[in-house]
C-alpha cells in the first residue's frame, strides 16, 4: 500500500510567526528576566548585583508583611469571586425573566463593563469621599463609625465593594447568555414537572450552566488575583498599614517604591507558582463535576 505524504507549507507559520514573536517579546523574556533576578541582590541603583540562590524566595515565604499580603489575597479573591457570580447569576435569571424593557434592562446592567478597573477605583474613591462622598454620609448615617482610612475592614469592604461592582457586568452577560441557551422544551418540561421554581432552578438550569459557571470562576479569580491592582491603588494604596496590600500591590510597592528588585522578582515567580496551583486544582478536580 502506498503511503501517502503531504506537502509542508511554510505559510501557516509565517502567519503564526508575529504571535509568537510578540509572546516571545512581551512574554517569555520578562518572565525569564524575572527568574533569573529572583535569585540576584541587587543595590538600590542597580549598578551591582550579587547571586544569592533562595534567599530571595526564604526572605519572601518567612516574611511576616508577605503572609499578611497573602492571607488577605486569599481571603479577598474568595469574596470578590463568590459575590460577583452570585449577584451575576441572580440579574441574569431575573433579566431573563423580563419580557418588557427587556433590552433596556440588560443595557443598563452591562454598562459597568466598559469601565476600567482604575476608573472604578476613582468612582468608589469619591463615592466613599469623607466630604463628598455619598456612601460614606450613608454608613455614618446609622452611627457607625465608617472610616476605610484608618479601620482595616472598613478599607477591605470598600475594595471588595468596588471589584465585585466591576466585574458582576461581565458575569451577567456570560450568565444571560447561557441562558438563553438552554432550549425551551427543556424549560418548559421542567416546568410541568416541578412546580418549585427554586428546587426546578438548582436541579435543571443551575446544571446546564455548570460550563460556564466554571469558565467564570477561573476568570475571576485570575480577576481578582491581578485585575483589581487599578481598583487598589486608586483607592487605598494598600492602607491602613498594608490591610488591604494584596500580593500583586506588594510586588508592586516593593520593586518599584521600595526598589527591591531581586525580592520583587521573588514575589512575582512565588505568585505565578500559586495560581499556577490554582488553575491546576481547579481543571483537575472542579471540572470533573461539569458536564458539556
Amino acid at each position: 500500500m502506498k503511503r501517502v505524504q503531504f506537502e509542508h507549507s511554510p505559510i501557516p507559520y509565517l502567519f503564526v510567526a508575529p504571535q509568537l514573536l510578540i509572546i516571545a517579546v512581551f512574554f517569555l523574556w520578562p518572565a525569564g528576566q524575572g527568574v533569573y533576578q529572583s535569585f540576584l541582590l541587587e543595590d538600590a541603583f542597580g549598578l551591582s548585583s550579587q547571586f544569592v540562590w533562595f534567599r530571595n524566595y526564604a526572605d519572601t515565604i518567612f516574611n511576616d508583611s508577605w503572609l499578611k499580603a497573602a492571607w488577605f489575597t486569599a481571603i479577598f479573591s474568595s469574596l470578590v469571586t463568590f459575590l460577583s457570580l452570585g449577584i451575576a447569576l441572580l440579574l441574569a435569571v431575573k433579566a431573563n425573566e423580563v419580557i418588557r424593557g427587556a433590552s433596556t434592562y440588560k443595557t443598563l446592567l452591562m454598562w459597568a463593563y466598559a469601565i476600567a478597573p482604575p476608573v472604578a477605583g476613582l468612582m468608589g474613591n469619591l463615592m466613599f469621599n469623607p466630604l463628598i462622598g455619598d456612601l460614606y454620609h450613608f454608613m455614618n448615617a446609622f452611627g457607625y463609625n465608617f472610616d476605610h482610612k484608618l479601620h482595616e475592614v472598613d478599607a477591605g469592604f470598600v475594595v471588595i465593594l468596588i471589584s465585585v461592582w466591576k466585574q458582576v457586568s461581565v458575569n451577567f452577560i456570560f450568565f444571560l447568555s447561557g441562558l438563553q441557551g438552554i432550549p425551551k422544551s427543556v424549560t418548559e418540561a421542567a416546568t410541568m414537572d416541578c412546580k418549585s421554581p427554586t428546587r426546578r432552578f438548582w436541579t435543571i438550569t443551575f446544571p446546564l450552566l455548570a460550563p460556564t459557571t466554571f469558565f467564570l470562576m477561573v476568570t475571576n479569580i485570575t480577576y481578582a488575583f491581578f485585575e483589581t491592582f487599578g481598583i487598589i491603588d486608586t483607592t487605598t494604596q494598600g492602607a491602613p498599614g498594608g490591610a488591604t496590600t494584596t500580593l500583586v500591590y506588594k510586588v508592586f510597592q516593593d520593586g518599584f517604591r521600595g526598589a527591591d528588585v531581586g525580592g520583587s522578582s521573588a514575589q512575582s515567580v512565588v505568585l505565578m507558582l500559586v495560581v499556577l496551583v490554582l488553575t491546576v486544582i481547579q481543571f483537575r478536580f472542579i471540572e470533573r463535576k461539569v458536564h458539556y
